[in-house]
């Protein structure tokens, strides 16, 4: 299982995925460009010691991580997906990808993507942040495919 970042805006949010991606022991592969200079001290404050602790990739590109991915499914989170997170049957080997937090994937990503899923919310609010998100479906991942830390 990994979790993927697609140009993601917010240091602060990508210091909170490598927090939780260090707690459940997934890597984090970030797709360029960033939103934020990679040094920028916000990453390292939400992350806080748990910085060393995480497996971090970073792409030059979406074509650049295409060619790295191999073979593993390719699992987008968008609220625009129909499937609920929990009627979907995730896989070990999966790669968790997440979209920009102003603007989701463009349509190209989108049809890179083996299968999407939603994260179920009330209709009446638009989504979670992503760091929530991103906590929220890799923990139901783990747990379906029996990979939860003990």
């Amino acid at each position: 299982m990994r979790i993927a970042l697609y140009c993601p805006e917010i240091a602060g949010n990508v210091g909170a995925v490598m927090r939780t991606a260090a707690c459940l022991g997934v890597p984090v592969d970030l797709i360029e460009p960033l939103g934020f200079d990679w040094d920028d001290k916000r990453v390292r404050r939400a992350a806080m010691d748990y910085i060393d602790a995480v497996d971090v990739t970073r792409h030059k590109g979406w074509i650049s991580f295409l060619e790295a991915k191999g073979d593993a499914r390719l699992v987008l989170g968008s609220t625009k997906a129909t499937k609920s997170l929990y009627d979907f049957d995730f896989a070990q080997g999966d790669i968790l990808l997440f979209g920009q937090e102003s603007a989701g994937v463009p349509p190209h990503v989108r049809s890179e993507a083996d299968a999407s899923y939603r994260i179920p919310i009330r209709a009446e609010v638009r989504s979670f942040n992503l760091a929530i998100s991103v906590a929220i479906a890799t923990s139901e991942a783990l747990r379906q495919t029996g990979d939860l830390p003990a």
